[in-house]
């Protein structure tokens, strides 16, 4: 199957009041003891969002301005894989791969398309997530390295260059080891050179130091590789079934990623985290886009790949030593702005660090 197929969204409205009918029945727990986030997402705080949610949010708004961009969907290793595709007016421009974390999808990009008009940029959805297709058998980082790859080559991309961050930032090295004849670089935000325990005796004072803050933000949070590697039917049964769930889950976990903010719409706007949040409703693919967790033994840091150079959006805990054990790093330009989701956060400055590194390589 060869075939690349025009694609729209076109949300049946049927589906749009059924999520205003349970926002507006929803059961809502008594708040716990406990200020802030200590207990979990606020309960007025959500609240006032999901009221939001069913009566100021303009889905139709936002989708007209999703179906702006040119998407498509076609067919690769037995996967409906959608994608935007959204050249740049200069022939010669790079092709540039974009890809997602979790737990968002494409809407990642939006913000930054619009500076990034010197690329030919292609923003797919991983399979599992948004309109792609559902994974139903094994599916790891390694085989939605290939899948980027084919859909590149089905593109007629000979040499093009692959961005990352949070799952992406696992793939996107993955592409690059699928095709590393075509692949001109890898552009990863995060996770790179991360220490851990065994990095400790190497590691000086200021080091450790930030190696205990990054055990004690993760160990602040909710462990949903844990929770989605123990049982993500379970909470996969109730995100689909209740959308005051689904958007606690995406919630609480956006909060925790948006580390420079006490709340996430401080750091993303608003109406984009309820664009993600109805995606995920309307596509139900809240626990197929969590395939990646499913089968792990742990938790592991990215190591990236060798094969071609890579560049790195990134500040402490990340040391660049560290990784380039495992990468060939040409650009790590050390603290910048942002947190987790750096396109979503500082979508210009996203772009920037994209330019400066694929102007090295390319």
């Amino acid at each position: 199957m060869t075939e690349i197929r025009e694609f729209r969204i076109a949300v049946p409205q049927t589906d749009l009041d059924d999520l205003a009918d349970r926002l507006a029945r929803a059961r809502w727990v008594e708040p716990l003891p406990g200020e802030g986030w200590r207990r979990g997402v606020p309960v007025d705080y959500l609240r006032e969002l999901a009221g939001y949610w069913r009566a100021g949010f303009d889905w139709r708004a936002h989708e007209a301005r999703l179906n702006a961009f040119p998407q498509f969907v076609t067919e690769v290793d037995g996967l409906d894989v959608h994608f935007l595709h959204v050249r740049s007016a200069d022939p010669d421009a790079v092709p540039l791969l974009l890809v997602h974390g979790w737990p968002n999808t494409f809407i990642e990009f939006v913000d930054a398309l619009e500076h990034l008009r010197d690329f030919h940029v292609v923003v797919p959805s991983i399979p599992g997530f948004g309109f792609s297709g559902k994974p139903t058998g094994p599916f790891d980082v390694a085989r939605a390295g290939r899948v980027f790859a084919g859909l590149m080559a089905r593109l007629g991309y000979g040499r093009y260059g692959v961005q990352g961050g949070d799952l992406g930032a696992y793939i996107a090295p993955e592409v690059a080891k699928a095709a590393p004849e075509h692949v001109i670089g890898v552009f990863v935000n995060g996770g790179l050179g991360f220490p851990t325990e065994a990095d400790l005796p190497v590691l000086t004072e200021q080091e450790r130091e930030f190696y205990r803050q990054m055990q004690g933000w993760a160990g602040s949070g909710v462990d949903h590789h844990a929770v989605l590697r123990a049982a993500p039917q379970t909470f996969a049964l109730g995100w689909h079934d209740s959308p005051v769930a689904l958007l606690a889950w995406l919630m609480q976990k956006f909060q925790e990623f948006t580390i420079t903010v006490d709340t996430p719409e401080q750091a993303i706007d608003r109406d984009l985290l309820l664009v993600n949040a109805t995606l995920y409703w309307v596509t139900g693919t809240s626990g197929s886009s969590s395939w990646f967790m499913y089968d792990t033994e742990r938790f592991a840091w990215p190591e990236g790949q060798k094969r071609v150079p890579t560049g790195v959006y990134s500040g402490p805990p990340g040391i660049r030593r560290l990784a380039e054990r495992h990468n060939d790093i040409v650009h790590w330009p050390g603290a910048k702005p942002g947190g987790h989701f750096v396109a979503l956060e500082v979508p210009e400055v996203f772009a920037g660090e994209l330019r400066a590194f694929f102007g090295k390589v390319r």
